[in-house]
């Protein structure tokens, strides 16, 4: 397979790191370039013909890499004697990469990733495009992308756009694969935006799709970002959220876990997220663990709430973690609930299902999704549903301080989520 890096960037934010000698992508982390992690990266899953578009002191780059051969790989330049954008610089990839599909990253970032996943995903939607998604802990800044229930993209929402609204924490990467069929765009150099051009000119063809993943993609463009990538490299993080590893997550329960417990909660309005939440959630995000919420939504076979109000309850979250710096990696409810007579009631979701805790479903759901070792996983919530739920998954759980009044059941127990993080991550 071949691969496409953008590796034209100065760098300015970057500039008392590179002190403006030297481009972006060829600043040292951990001893080495960072565009030297990427193509180490791509070498190791058998991505070896390189294309690179540079520009600003690209003779630096050049003549580190060379043709690639002492990488193990093969490397093509692009010199970008005027700036072509972001996407520009593929109108020259036509002729070497006719109708194949192709890796698409920038040089300016540290990543790990499970390439043969995101291959078969991207085979199995029959995709032109297939942006790696992911949440981040600025949404708020940055370009998000908006898709369907089978992850068909409907809108690339841009970070300067006016949100007034609830929104997903999914942003774009900057990582892809791209079939070569999408280069037909292309009919001359000139400048062309990767997303705002490209990317966009493709959606509405039912064409382009979100892989939505975990792993470990980090922009190091500032300092601040810098030197947390350089830290999670020591510390083994970067690697071990490669998805090919098995994973380890916190399973969170909503209601009165993550928001104020008000009973059934029948609008968005009526989400307001607990302060110590925040900060527990902030704590498993710089973990190894994943914060994956799995909650039962029986407002809506109840028909007191809709599927689309209790989306809008998981957005605001979403949105509000955002504004604080923080993110879940997977969200999971269950819709149904096994007693009628209801006014209102949804007669079809009215069933006894698997993924109503405390049956596993929705856990069995996340192991599929995320390859979690369930054995090394967490369930925190306030009622002995949650409990049980994690007893019958062979997860570990905790119950926390609940204004639920209900039959004492033996467990570990905590305060709050932020106490129960807290002594996860002692152990």
């Amino acid at each position: 397979m071949k691969a496409y890096i953008l590796a034209g960037g100065k760098g300015t934010r970057l500039s008392e790191i590179t002190h403006d000698e030297i481009p972006k992508p060829m600043a040292k982390i951990c001893g080495k370039p960072i565009l030297e992690y990427a193509i180490e990266k791509l070498k190791q899953n058998n991505i070896t013909e390189l294309f690179i578009s540079v520009g600003y002191l690209h003779e630096k780059i050049e003549e580190y890499f060379g043709d690639g051969e002492k990488f193990g790989v093969q490397i093509k330049y692009i010199v970008e004697n005027e700036p072509l954008g972001s996407a520009g610089a593929m109108y020259y990839l036509k002729n070497d990469i006719k109708d194949e599909d192709f890796f698409v990253c920038p040089g300016d970032i540290i990543f790990d990733i499970d390439f043969e996943r995101l291959m078969n995903y991207h085979k199995q939607k029959n995709a032109l495009i297939t942006l790696l998604v992911h949440p981040n802990i600025h949404p708020y800044d940055s370009d998000l992308i908006f898709f369907d229930k089978n992850y068909c993209v409907t809108e690339l929402n841009r970070k300067n756009n006016v949100r007034d609204f609830y929104y997903k924490n999914t942003v774009n990467s900057g990582i892809s694969v791209i079939s070569g069929k999408a280069l037909k765009y292309f009919t001359e150099p000139k400048k062309v935006n990767m997303e705002h051009d490209f990317v966009e000119s493709f959606i509405g063809q039912n064409k382009v799709f979100a892989y939505v993943s975990p792993e470990y993609v980090k922009d190091v463009g500032t300092p601040e970002r810098f030197a947390k990538a350089e830290k999670d490299i020591q510390s083994g993080l970067v690697e071990k959220r490669n998805l090919k590893n098995k994973q380890k997550a916190i399973f969170l329960d909503r209601d009165g876990t993550i928001n104020k417990y008000k009973g059934f909660i029948r609008s968005a309005e009526d989400i307001e997220l607990l302060q110590n939440a925040i900060e527990a959630i902030k704590l498993i995000n710089q973990s190894e663990y994943l914060a994956i919420i799995v909650s039962n939504q029986p407002v809506i076979a109840r028909g007191e709430a809709s599927f689309e109000e209790v989306e809008k309850m998981f957005d605001k979250i979403q949105t509000e973690l955002g504004t604080f710096g923080c993110y879940v990696d997977g969200i999971y409810y269950c819709p149904h609930h096994p007693h009628s007579g209801y006014d209102g009631e949804v007669k079809e979701l009215k069933i006894v299902c698997e993924c109503r805790k405390p049956n596993i479903g929705m856990l069995r759901q996340a192991q599929k999704d995320f390859n979690l070792d369930l054995t090394k996983c967490y369930i925190v919530g306030d009622t002995n549903a949650d409990v049980k739920t994690g007893l019958n998954a062979n997860v570990k759980p905790i119950k926390i301080n609940s204004e639920i009044q209900e039959e004492d059941i033996e467990c570990q127990k905590s305060k709050d989520l932020l106490e129960a993080v807290k002594n996860i991550l002692k152990e």
